[in-house]
């Protein structure tokens, strides 16, 4: 018999879903503002472009082949439910049954916006836009729709145990991987050390780290379902693993240069979400600050091997603040998950279940292979088709510019008067 949907869960998950869609506003003035002024549109351009592609993307195909019916090898769904064909406005799916079907599917669809659009951050300043279209298509298509359905669909890591709250595998550890391989891939931006890295509006990145931070609460609380203690839980998780891992982000670079940075702060509080994702509806509060005391030493400590012992560009350190954070984080959800706090959920090793670390080094791995694998690969492909890196007279004069003929701030002589 159908579960009867429950009208406080649909409304708690559309206010869920509009939450998550503001963090893509928020994305794009995080990142422009920690970039250079005359690369800043094209900041705003990918994501603003890439929310309106992929939503396309999600509903013609996406859903169902995450989502829709297994083909029978836990691969992937079939597509007997693209355009939300066959899915209820009136009943709920077994993975949110209180929700109707249509409302669960405009849930996910702002995690599949938001995931490739994250890899903006490791490649800005230098990607051709046509480029980056085919990219976030290719990497929507071969390596989110895939996972997705491998861990939150009727995969074969979900039978093997594999769990992921709200994405700390799916979304912050492929991202970060992949936003290294992608780095890598794209090479070294003109000029690569301490003199191009200075943002351009701190002020506006410091708003988008707020924004992003409020939405990430319909983020991790939205996965949940259902407005009641679950998501109350995960909401707390979420702020305090958050600002943990924000004040250790401030001491880290204090103790590196002996001053206090808004930067250092803004990137912890991310790096902090990023972290207790994945685990933010199985932990008790004790355990979420925990998530959020290593992840903010792993993340931080990271940044400079990363940047300055490897010297790989990626631009706004994506590969510490979301691969790195949303790793510990995915791996100690089999240390600490309670099903006391999550009736449906499972336990860890502290509570009599250490096979599940093993589970969640698993889907680690898979993870990881995928990000940076298939982020790899992808590239590559793209890259022996096209030009996937714009010119160097290009890069210096910047991308707004050059690429859109649109500047981010006006100048009157320029432009006359507004």
């Amino acid at each position: 018999m159908p579960v009867p949907i429950n009208t406080g869960d649909t409304a708690w998950l559309m206010i869920a879903s509009s939450l998550v869609l503001l963090m893509i506003p928020a994305l794009g003035m995080f990142e422009a503002g920690l970039l250079r002024q005359k690369n800043a549109v094209s900041v705003f351009m990918q994501i603003f472009f890439g929310l309106a592609l992929l939503s396309v993307m999600w509903f013609t195909a996406g859903f169902s082949l995450t989502f829709g019916p297994d083909t029978g090898e836990g691969i992937t769904g079939n597509m007997d439910w693209r355009f939300l064909k066959g899915v209820s406005q009136n009943e709920g799916l077994h993975y949110a049954p209180t929700v109707p079907g249509v409302s669960f599917a405009m849930f996910q669809m702002m995690f599949a916006v938001i995931t490739p659009l994250i890899l903006t951050g490791a490649v800005a300043e230098r990607m051709k836009f046509s480029a980056y279209i085919l990219f976030i298509v290719a990497w929507s298509a071969l390596i989110y729709y895939p996972l997705v359905h491998w861990i939150w669909g009727d995969g074969w890591l979900h039978k093997l145990g594999v769990v992921d709250f709200a994405g700390g595998m799916i979304i912050h550890t492929t991202t970060g991987v992949g936003g290294i391989a992608a780095a890598l891939v794209l090479g070294r931006r003109l000029g690569f050390g301490p003199g191009i890295m200075v943002p351009h509006n701190i002020p506006l990145a410091v708003l988008g780290s707020s924004l992003l931070w409020l939405g990430w609460f319909g983020f991790n609380a939205g996965s949940a379902y259902a407005a009641g203690s679950l998501s109350g839980i995960t909401i707390v998780n979420t702020q305090m693993a958050s600002a943990v891992s924000c004040l250790i982000w401030v001491v880290v670079f204090w103790i590196r240069t002996r001053k206090s940075s808004v930067i250092a702060a803004i990137n912890g509080a991310v790096a902090g979400l990023a972290g207790i994702t994945p685990a933010s509806g199985y932990v008790g509060v004790e355990y979420a600050v925990v998530i959020g005391i290593v992840a903010g030493f792993a993340s931080s400590l990271m940044v400079p091997i990363f940047k300055e012992k490897l010297k790989i560009d990626d631009a706004l350190d994506i590969g510490a603040v979301h691969g790195v954070a949303g790793i510990v984080g995915s791996l100690l959800v089999g240390v600490f998950a309670d099903s006391a706090v999550n009736h449906l959920g499972i336990n860890g090793w502290l509570f009599g279940n250490p096979g599940q670390l093993g589970a969640q080094a698993i889907g680690v791995a898979i993870a990881i292979i995928m990000g940076f694998g298939g982020t790899w690969v992808i590239l590559k492909i793209i890259k022996s088709l096209i030009p996937i890196r714009v010119k160097p007279e290009v890069e210096e004069a910047g991308l707004d510019i050059e690429e859109h003929a649109e500047r981010a701030y006006s100048d009157e002589e320029e432009y006359g008067k507004l």
